[in-house]
């Protein structure tokens, strides 16, 4: 048996994480996740009602001011402990993202790396968080302070290019910071972080409620985009749904910071070293299947190059 195929195969039907606690969906509708590499069935995912994501905000809510007033050196070292969890586990979530995704596992090893440098810098947001003061500093006579402050609850709308990685370029940082979190991964990959999800209940003792996750589709989405105890959005995916996402979450009052896809042009001089450009050329337009945000997409080759 390969090392890929010794990963768990049968999700079955997946739960949410809501408050601490793993909990089956009442969804009435469910999204296949499957092998991409052979179309075996690996599970189902429930796509959650708008009261499921709800509640999952509630829990966020509840957490909040506990959280916020812990100090941020202890939650510091939980994104410490979080990380060497991470380390342990790191080959069965490079497998389990290949598993799910069908990435080279080399890539899926490169996301679960990228993943726990996001933890480890994560882990020095005390320092970051340190504000200022300046004597005079708005007028003479008026002296001025900067205090760096959480804010509430925020959410991550992840797609399903980087499954690993992208969600982790938001929750270290929003837990470290002093905030509560409701992750929604995407429908279509959403194994590698269930699993991270397991690991941090059992491993890591975090505080009920803090980090929560609701499997579903665009009626989760637009559950968190209009809840007003969510403060703040982060995404990334396709252009349109990035447009979408920033004008219903601005207009909602949130903050809100919305990644889409690009037009990356590669222009190719008539003096450059073709035996060089033309791999990395190639890399850039068909590397990760040409699913990245930064993949080259248009080339233009000048004089001598074309």
């Amino acid at each position: 048996m390969s090392r890929i195929l010794s990963v768990k195969q049968d999700h079955g039907l997946l739960r949410n994480y809501v408050d601490g606690e793993w909990l089956e969906s009442s969804a009435t509708r469910q999204h296949p996740v499957t092998d991409p590499g052979t179309g075996k069935l690996l599970g189902q995912v429930p796509l959650s009602p708008k009261s499921e994501v709800d509640e999952a905000v509630a829990a966020a809510k509840a957490a909040f001011w506990e959280w916020r007033t812990t100090p941020p050196q202890t939650r510091a070292r939980y994104m410490y402990k979080l990380k060497a969890l991470l380390e342990e586990n790191f080959e069965e979530l490079a497998r389990l993202n290949t598993l799910d995704h069908g990435k080279g596992i080399d890539e899926s090893r490169g996301s679960v790396r990228r993943l726990i440098d996001n933890v480890e810098v994560a882990a020095g947001i005390p320092s970051m968080m340190m504000g200022y003061g300046l004597e005079d500093g708005a007028a003479a006579g008026i002296d001025e302070e900067v205090i760096l402050q959480p804010l509430g609850v925020f959410t991550a709308i992840c797609p399903y290019n980087f499954p690993a990685m992208v969600p982790f370029w938001f929750i270290p940082s929003a837990l470290a910071c002093g905030n509560t979190f409701v992750l929604k991964p995407s429908e279509q990959v959403p194994l590698v972080q269930n699993r991270i999800f397991e690991l941090i209940d059992d491993e890591l003792d975090l505080p009920p409620g803090v980090l929560n996750m609701v499997h579903g589709d665009k009626e989760a989405v637009d559950a968190l985009l209009y809840n007003p105890d969510v403060v703040g959005v982060s995404f990334v995916g396709s252009s349109p749904v990035a447009q979408y996402i920033y004008e219903t979450g601005a207009k909602q009052g949130k903050r809100v910071q919305a990644q889409g896809g690009a037009k990356n042009t590669i222009v190719v001089a008539d003096d450059a070293d073709l035996d060089q450009t033309i791999p990395n050329m190639i890399a850039s337009f068909y590397g990760c299947a040409g699913q990245r945000c930064l993949a080259g997409s248009v080339l233009m080759p000048i004089g001598d190059a074309y």
